[in-house]
């Protein structure tokens, strides 16, 4: 963040070098038959996205590291400080909702005044540090409206700024761009980004959505079931997906099998034909792109991979068509709309499918 007047001190230095600075937790909670267990360790400075799907625990990991959900077991440590038995309301975390969760009867100043009034500021003290707040938000200029009169990106950016004015130490964002509209979420992705990077302290940001987390986030750990399945650089994750859900999420056809050299014999399904040379347990990945579509059996092709399926489903998938097959090798393959009409390509059309294995990506297990 910078150092404006009366700013500096919304983001605390002190710690920032210490040994122990940042954010140690292992999250149990224990609800009914679901169990999560969630390790985080974060640095000040960084963010961190918890992706999974609808169910997974990413909420129920943010509601307990807020302390709005009571620990069953593990530990919560921020800077050092043990905050198991800290209430919410005392915790340096600052949160910003799914739907913000915006005081209806109140200013955009005086939303953002809010945190620091609680914290003991004047109500002068707490407007001057709302106001620079809303200044660095670019919303200045909409000090004095009230949460109904604000663009969907308007708001978000005021929760935002209501967050980070209680000087927090652990940010925590509920899919902060879900209400958003297409067109607003590029934008406010990319202002979002340029905050979190200015953010001196941890950072954990929650999203179903792929393309949040690899914009927003310096690393992912993807939750599954209640526990992580794995953890990296959104271009690690996005390059060596590890179950079927991080397969799907970052576009990829995604198989497990044993190398032999160039080929991968599969648990289930045909062999695969590889561009390196391994051995032992693997995943085998490609993209849907790389995958070219037949009616008749391919003559002469250069491909290594051939295989025959059935349309199983269409769907449109940005500007193309993307065709998922069923059959010994299930698949999905991406082709332009006028390929499509070409093909005659139906529920139910026989294809032959074609990979070079050139296209291939093959990684340990």
């Amino acid at each position: 963040m910078d150092n404006a007047p009366g700013a500096a001190d919304a983001l605390p230095d002190a710690r920032a070098g210490a040994p122990d600075a940042g954010l140690d937790a292992r999250l149990v909670v224990e609800r009914g038959a679901f169990r999560l267990d969630v390790a985080l360790t974060v640095a000040p400075g960084e963010v961190v996205a918890l992706l999974g799907p609808n169910g997974a625990g990413k909420t129920t990991a943010l509601r307990a590291l807020a302390g709005l959900t009571p620990l069953s077991g593990g530990r919560l440590r921020l800077d050092g400080t043990d905050l198991d038995r800290t209430p919410p309301e005392s915790r340096p975390v600052g949160v910003v909702f799914q739907d913000y969760l915006l005081f209806p009867h109140l200013t955009a100043l005086d939303n953002v005044a809010f945190g620091p009034r609680c914290q003991g500021a004047t109500k002068a003290q707490a407007r001057a540090q709302a106001a620079e707040w809303l200044d660095r938000m670019g919303l200045a200029g909409h000090a004095g409206a009230k949460p109904r009169k604000l663009s969907g990106g308007q708001a978000q950016r005021v929760a935002l700024a209501r967050a980070l004015a209680t000087r927090p130490r652990l940010l925590l964002l509920d899919e902060p761009l879900a209400a958003l509209d297409a067109r607003t979420r590029l934008e406010v992705r990319a202002q979002l980004r340029r905050h979190l990077a200015e953010f001196e302290a941890v950072a954990v940001l929650v999203t179903h959505d792929p393309l949040d987390a690899m914009v927003l986030a310096d690393r992912l750990v993807v939750v599954e079931d209640g526990r992580v399945v794995q953890e990296g650089s959104p271009a690690h994750i996005a390059r060596h997906p590890r179950t079927d859900y991080i397969a799907r999420l970052v576009g990829l056809n995604l198989y497990r099998g044993e190398a032999e050299g160039h080929t991968v014999r599969l648990e289930t399904g045909p062999d695969i034909t590889i561009a390196e040379s391994l051995t032992g347990p693997v995943f085998v990945a490609f993209p849907p792109s790389a995958v070219t579509l037949h009616r008749d059996r391919p003559t002469g092709s250069s491909a290594r991979n051939l295989w025959h399926g059935e349309v199983a489903g269409m769907e449109t998938h940005g500007d193309q068509i993307r065709a998922d097959l069923a059959g010994k090798l299930p698949l999905a393959a991406d082709l332009t709309t006028v390929a499509a009409a070409e093909l005659d390509l139906h529920p139910g059309a026989e294809v032959w499918a074609t990979v070079k294995a050139t296209q291939t990506h093959a990684y340990p297990v």
